[in-house]
């Protein structure tokens, strides 16, 4: 076996071995997934809401690492990944040392310091990434709205992906596929959201003069 297949084997460090490959596991069959248009995300739920005005431990926990701002699978990816690196990175600096620390010792003092870098890297990837909803829209807004296809061609099969701006100046993107009556809609395409169902929006193409305002409103 090799040197690192040892170091990702070994029981003081497995935790963070596990965590890792869940991380990549969850990572791979979310991009596959994304693209042929049906991303794994929508399966489980796009945001993960807390009740603000619960005061427990747990969901003021779960407010203070931004739960809620980033689709429930991002931060999910995002938690594995930072307590495996940070469960890797103390016991590295522990056997650099000539010692080792106990696997459950261990994974309470990675997963307490993961949690500010967490909440840190959490806040600056809301800013990036688009979400299917937002706490200051709802769907029902974007009915009526053009958007561009970002993942396709959308038509009448599985759905595809469209980007689009909310009145607050947010992006999102939001599972679409063309309407019974539309031809194929290829990926750049300006759509026009004309109706919601259980599956995702259903879009046919902008008219000329819609895109032209849409233009204008982002150039504003």
């Amino acid at each position: 076996m090799s040197a690192v297949g040892d170091i990702l084997l070994a029981p003081d460090v497995r935790p963070f071995a596990v965590a890792a490959a869940i991380m990549v596991a969850l990572g791979g069959i979310e991009l596959l997934s994304t693209m042929i248009g049906l991303s794994i995300s929508e399966l489980i739920g796009k945001d993960f809401a807390v009740e603000a005005e619960s005061h427990n431990a747990l969901s003021g926990l779960f407010l203070w690492i931004n739960a809620g701002r980033l689709p429930l699978l991002i931060l999910i990816i995002l938690i594995l990944g930072i307590f495996s690196i940070g469960g890797f990175l103390l016991q590295g600096l522990a056997h650099a040392a000539g010692t080792a620390i106990p696997v459950s010792l261990a994974a309470v003092v990675a997963a307490a310091g993961s949690i500010p870098v967490i909440r840190n890297t959490s806040r600056g990837l809301a800013r990036v990434i688009p979400r299917d909803e937002s706490y200051a829209v709802n769907d029902s807004d974007f009915v009526g709205k053009v958007a561009t296809v970002s993942v396709g061609p959308l038509d009448q099969g599985l759905p595809g992906r469209v980007r689009l701006k909310d009145v607050f100046g947010n992006w999102h993107t939001v599972s679409a596929r063309a309407s019974a009556e539309s031809e194929a809609l290829p990926v750049g395409a300006s759509v026009l959201l004309v109706d919601r169902d259980a599956k995702g929006f259903i879009a046919i193409a902008a008219p000329a003069d819609l895109v032209e305002q849409q233009r204008s409103s982002n150039r504003a």
